[in-house]
């Protein structure tokens, strides 16, 4: 165990955490929604300091980052633990195993050491991901600042449900988030997720302000967040953040608690991309459907295939210097060829 951060003690020895959007008020001997920060005794305590469950060298594409060091890889890593409940988590076996079974697994994988394992399987970036990275924070950020000092880049696959205190810490460490953007009506973050959505908007407009390249998923479920009038709301949102804004939308599969579900048309993933577009979005991908013509970039001024995308692979194109080769226009993002 560590002491965690972002936590204050208050009176009969419970604590507030302040982590993230929960904010959860901890008595002694309890824990906090994500299953993972724990009282004892007046002071709070990570459980998953070093203690990894996942740890797998992936493409950067698979984060999903499209528009940050384009294929390239990225040492990935995890913890157990998470501060939603999602009803279609595609990760639950890890994430809920703190919530729904007391049980927090994994083994001991020092600092310096995914340090050096991203090193020297050639990674451009560490990722935090596969849980939810926030409730592994204290953790993250001793990586994250080593992965600096050698030269590698951090990114976190978020909820975006940290909080602006969090963020504050952590954005001189974070080059880049894939964050996702659920939905966008609260009713589907309250009865879905065991959140709301407003603090997931207001993270990705500070993630802006610190100057993270910042891209956006957005999970489509058919019948729960699929409708055509919200979709062109959140793309609206997305615009004003910045045209030149990733949004990811991908195919939903039936898992874990929502089994009544079939999986997404790909004509709604399809029509979504084209909401993005006629919403003035740069870049709008359809992902989980491999060889779909949304996988790849277009310039997003003449229509020219800049990348070509099927699944996690990238083959660079009509690019050189960042640019279009065909009329110039820069293409958006972070170590672009």
């Amino acid at each position: 165990m560590k002491e965690a951060m972002f936590y204050r003690k208050l009176e009969s020895d419970a604590v507030d955490c302040f982590l993230c959007a929960q904010r959860c008020r901890i008595k002694p001997g309890k824990r906090g929604k994500c299953g993972v920060r724990q009282n004892n005794g007046g002071t709070l305590f990570s459980l998953v300091y070093e203690q990894v469950i996942a740890q797998h060298v992936d493409p950067i594409e698979k984060k999903p980052l499209f528009h940050f060091h384009p294929g390239s890889r990225s040492y990935s890593i995890a913890t157990a633990g998470c501060n939603f409940r999602c009803l279609f988590c595609q990760n639950a076996d890890i994430s809920q195993l703190p919530r729904e079974q007391h049980l927090i697994p994994g083994r001991r994988v020092p600092v310096q050491d995914v340090v050096r394992e991203a090193l020297q399987s050639g990674c451009a970036t560490i990722s935090y991901t596969y849980t939810e990275p926030t409730v592994f924070m204290e953790y993250a950020l001793d990586v994250a600042e080593q992965a600096h000092q050698a030269g590698l880049s951090n990114v976190f696959v978020s909820n975006g449900y940290m909080t602006a205190e969090a963020l504050e810490v952590l954005a001189p460490r974070l080059d880049a988030a894939n964050v996702d953007l659920k939905a966008f009506t609260d009713e589907f973050y309250s009865e879905q997720c065991g959140a709301h959505l407003q603090p997931v908007l207001d993270t990705l407009r500070r993630m802006k302000d610190h100057g993270i390249w910042l891209e956006v998923t957005t999970l489509l479920i058919p019948g729960l967040n699929d409708d055509p009038g919200q979709l062109r709301e959140l793309a609206r949102h997305l615009v004003s953040l910045g045209p030149e804004t990733p949004w990811h939308v991908s195919r939903f599969h039936p898992t874990y608690r929502l089994l009544d579900r079939r999986p997404t048309p790909v004509e709604t993933l399809r029509m979504a991309r084209r909401i993005g577009l006629e919403e003035g979005l740069h870049y709008v991908y359809t992902g989980n459907i491999p060889g779909d013509e949304g996988e790849s970039t277009l310039c997003h001024s003449c229509g020219e295939l800049l990348i070509e995308r099927f699944g996690f692979t990238a083959r660079i194109g009509g690019l050189k210097g960042g640019a279009c080769t065909r009329c110039g226009a820069a293409m958006a993002g972070v170590r672009i060829p």
